[in-house]
């Protein structure tokens, strides 16, 4: 996936990734995808990553946030901590890699 980023937004990759996500899940429970980075920080942001199940879609909407604005402004971050769909850890002390993980319900 490659993202655009256009003006003073926060919107790393993994956020947009949880974004697009939201829209592809909702509405399926027992299914949530997140990714994060391993050393705590998803670029110049405070959080690890983000999180976004088959409700967030609507929890979203019911914040007043309009999904495709959010993906055209690349403005995740402030999305997801509006949901509770943020990851914090704090620094870990170590930088592997990043991961993104998809959990179905069998």
């Amino acid at each position: 996936m490659q993202v655009a980023l256009d003006g003073e937004q926060v919107g790393t990759l993994s956020f947009h990734s949880e974004s697009w996500a939201a829209e592809g899940i909702a509405g399926l429970s027992q299914t949530a995808v997140f990714s994060f980075g391993s050393d705590g920080t998803d670029g110049p942001t405070d959080a690890a990553g983000g999180y976004v199940d088959g409700e967030s879609l609507a929890a979203l909407n019911d914040a007043g946030l309009c999904f495709a604005d959010i993906l055209q402004q690349n403005d995740a971050y402030p999305a997801l901590a509006k949901i509770g769909g943020l990851i914090m850890t704090g620094p870990t002390g170590t930088n592997v890699n990043d991961l993104a993980v998809l959990l179905l319900a069998r």
